[in-house]
């Protein structure tokens, strides 16, 4: 697998991770009502769009991939 290619993959696990935050966040503030899961999946939410924050910048600071 190429350099280029692996930060393809890299770049839309970030992607899936922001996505499955909004959903978590969403259910935390409209669905759930149960305190403890609610505040579970907000921890969780957050922490998957920090990570896709640092993987994101990651890619992008890292440069072009040779050819």
């Amino acid at each position: 697998m190429s350099t280029a290619l692996a930060k393809m993959w890299i770049a839309i696990a970030s992607m899936v991770f922001m996505f499955i935050s909004v959903g978590f966040i969403y259910l935390s503030r409209y669905k759930i009502k149960i305190k403890w899961l609610r505040f579970l999946l907000a921890s969780i939410a957050y922490i998957l769009l920090v990570l896709a924050g640092i993987i994101i910048v990651f890619v992008v600071f890292s440069g072009p991939t040779p050819q």
